[in-house]
Order: structure tokens, then sequence, then C-alpha cells
């Protein structure tokens, strides 16, 4: 269902900047006044998750922020290799945004 919310929010998401640059690219201007909604100041989770990944010594699967108790954290997976011609290790790690 996490999942479902998700794929949902992601599709409206973008198809509302699609309609915003759609009406620039066509010469329209918002309305006086209208409030355009931007991220600003989104934590780099792919960045930490590179990070953490190097100092694992594995690869970087995912990163994603969330909201937890009311703080930003970034919720990173990385794969790490196993020993043996083993298939790798799936670490899930979170740590604070920044």
């Amino acid at each position: 269902m996490k999942q479902v919310h998700s794929i949902i929010f992601k599709l409206a998401s973008t198809l509302a900047a699609l309609a915003l640059t759609a009406g620039f690219l066509l010469g329209q201007q918002p309305p006086a006044g209208a409030q355009v909604l931007l991220a600003q100041g989104a934590p780099d989770c792919f960045a930490i998750g590179q990070q953490v990944a190097a100092q694992q010594g594995g690869t970087l699967a995912g990163a994603q922020a969330e909201n937890r108790g009311g703080q930003t954290v970034c919720r990173i997976i990385v794969l790490v290799p196993a020993r043996g011609g083993e298939r790798p290790r799936r670490m899930e790690v979170t740590v604070p945004a920044r």
C-alpha cells in the first residue's frame, strides 16, 4: 500500500511539473500572485548514499528521504559484496539528512 501511495504521489508531482513547464514553454505566465512551490533545501540523499556505500565498500542500490518523528532522514540501501562468490548482502542504513 505504501508503494502504491508513493507511485501515485510521484505521478501527480510529475504531471504538475509538466503542466507548469508546458505553460512556460508556450509563453504563458502564471497568474499574478500565484504561488509556485519548488522543493528547496531538500536533502541530497543520493550523495549521502554514495558516501555510505563507499565507506562500506558496496554499491548504492537506493536512497530515499523520509520523515520520522518530525525529522528528515535518508534511508540508504547498499549492496555489499559477499565472500566466496555468494550474492551480495543488502544493508539498510538510516542517517540524518543534511
